[in-house]
């Protein structure tokens, strides 16, 4: 999988309308794909899209609130049934381990994936690799609310003008990313003469919370941030009462993260129109995008 994309898969919020679902996340990143909230009928929105749920390598529920979890067990029956190989990795609040094990194994089947549970105990680093960095952060939302950054590692990129400059041609390359400075032609190459270092992009998901400083903090410089816009700002209260956001909220946390793009989603189903709401968000930060279910945005190195 070489595709950088995400995929909307549903962006309703509680109650699913005939035009959108449940919310459902697809992330395909790094020859991985990662998969956010699956609620109701994500399954079948894999069918919609045209993608094969083989890809997923992750899946990160926020919360265990119906809507953004009631698809994982359906999920991970299709893979089951698929029968992956590689490891599914399941990220959750720790606090609702009892809810993700009867969504595993709500019915009878004979598993045979590989899933690997990370219950999220504390806010910080959860995950270290080679392919991604993960942390988490609580948010405000009455119940254990995780608020997800994903960070590829940084990347060393040579600048060809100046390898060829200095003469670093064919295994000299390596040798030089191996021992970080070479003699060519009695002149000493260090590595950063011809080099530099392209930093890792990051993705931010937060999905149900109030206005809060973790969610800003958890979103800070990130590419891409997907968050909650379940309501318009006339109905503020509403949004405070059931601990949501409006859309002006949301499009104020990615102007002071320092977001680049930002999609919103998780609407509620009373609004059958749209266009409020993104022209709220939009009046504080310009770069704002609507999800739509099916929709596909680019997500470029």
């Amino acid at each position: 999988m070489t595709v950088r994309d995400i995929i909307i898969l549903g962006c309703s919020s509680q109650q699913p309308t005939r035009f959108r679902n449940h919310g459902a996340y697809l992330v395909r990143w790094n020859e991985e794909g990662l998969l956010f909230d699956p609620g109701e009928g994500t399954q079948r929105q894999f069918i919609f899209a045209n993608i094969a749920p083989t890809c997923i390598t992750r899946i990160f529920v926020s919360h265990f609130h119906g809507d953004h979890c009631l698809g994982l067990g359906s999920i991970l029956m299709r893979l089951n049934l698929d029968k992956v190989t590689h490891p599914i990795h399941c990220y959750y609040p720790a606090s609702g381990k009892k809810y993700f094990d009867r969504l595993r194994y709500g019915t009878m089947y004979h598993e045979i994936i590989h899933v690997v549970e990370h219950p999220v105990y504390a806010p910080g680093v959860v995950e270290d690799n080679s392919h991604f960095k993960i942390e988490a952060a609580f948010l405000e939302h009455g119940v254990d609310n995780i608020g997800w950054r994903i960070t590829e590692p940084d990347t060393r990129k040579f600048d060809p003008a100046k390898l060829e400059a200095y003469g670093v041609r064919g295994p000299l390359v390596r040798d030089l990313q191996e021992k970080g400075k070479i003699l060519v032609n009695d002149v000493e190459v260090s590595l950063e003469a011809v080099s530099w270092i392209r930093k890792g992009d990051s993705l931010s998901v937060v999905i149900d919370t109030r206005y809060c400083q973790n969610a800003i903090d958890i979103a800070r410089g990130s590419k891409v941030l997907i968050c909650e816009s379940t309501y318009a700002e006339e109905h503020r209260e509403l949004a405070l009462h059931h601990y949501h956001l409006t859309s002006k909220q949301a499009a104020t946390i990615a102007k002071q993260a320092g977001v680049q793009k930002l999609i919103l989603t998780h609407f509620s189903a009373r609004y059958l129109n749209l266009r409020e709401m993104e022209q709220e968000a939009k009046s504080v930060f310009p770069n704002t995008f609507m999800a739509e279910d099916l929709r596909v945005f680019p997500f470029e190195k």
